[in-house]
């Protein structure tokens, strides 16, 4: 059936919370074997309680994900359980505001490692594992999906940092789809746009005005929520997508599509 993943094995890396935590959930549902991963031990253990999901179907990892060992833990850890991977989302990501006057330049190098290193390491370390299983199974299909967001391509300045990771994420993603295609690897990304994150929970908290100013920019009049983009991971992990790669898939409600302009100017 379209979008099945039975059989398959996935990580989710960021799968404590938000589209992370959705997107780990739809997977079981889907009928693969997934290892969440996430630094915070005790938001992924909540995860797993309110998820309430089959214990022979499911792992975590809590250790940080942004260096080589933890990765390569992450992986033995999830090759020793489920014996092999054929998944990868990674949907952690990190934001640090501030401006082009306000954002230090170490800060911008957190958010870069944070956001691009970290997503470079995992793609790079759980590649290595799955050409190793192609070598021993021809018929090996392996399936890269990161999270980015429309923040690539609509910039907020006082975002500056993640709209620069984001659009580096991007260039990312197509490079590595370019790389690992010989090796029967697909790379996509799907970008997020005025969906229900845990950063825009957070903020709608502390700001009540910001949901009216998001719905407004957004053409389909809502927020959209963190299942929805749990679909679109669920499309670009599955077989249903084995000929694409290399694509930045936008959940954004059509903000990209609409111009900022109010007025129609020729």
């Amino acid at each position: 059936m379209p979008g099945s993943l039975d059989g398959k094995v996935a990580i989710v890396a960021g799968a404590a919370r938000g589209v992370g935590r959705a997107i780990a959930r739809r997977f079981v549902d889907a009928g693969a074997e997934v290892m969440l991963a996430d630094e915070d031990d005790e938001a992924l253990e909540d995860a797993v309680e309110d998820m309430d999901l089959p214990e022979e179907r499911i792992a975590t990892f809590a250790q940080p994900l942004t260096d080589r060992l933890g990765i390569n833990n992450l992986v033995a850890a999830t090759v020793s359980r489920f014996e092999k991977i054929d998944i990868l989302v990674t949907a952690a990501r990190s934001s640090v505001p501030g401006g082009p006057f306000e954002l230090s330049a170490s800060d911008l190098v957190e958010v870069l490692k944070a956001n691009v290193a970290a997503v470079f390491l995992q793609n790079q370390l759980v590649a290595r594992r799955m050409v190793q299983q192609r070598e021993k199974n021809p018929d090996f299909q392996g399936a890269i999906v990161n999270l980015s967001s429309i923040a690539a391509r609509r910039t907020h300045p006082e975002l500056i940092g993640y709209s620069v990771a984001s659009a580096a994420l991007d260039q990312l993603t197509r490079s590595m789809a370019a790389a690992l295609a010989p090796h029967h690897i697909r790379v996509n990304a799907v970008a997020l746009g005025a969906v229900m994150t845990a950063h825009i929970r957070a903020a709608l908290r502390e700001e009540e005005a910001l949901r009216e100013k998001m719905v407004e920019v957004t053409p389909l009049g809502r927020i959209g929520e963190a299942e929805e983009a749990a679909e679109a991971v669920l499309f670009l992990a599955s077989p249903a997508a084995s000929f694409i790669t290399g694509q930045i898939l936008a959940v954004d409600g059509g903000r990209l599509v609409l111009d900022p302009l109010a007025s129609p100017v020729r």
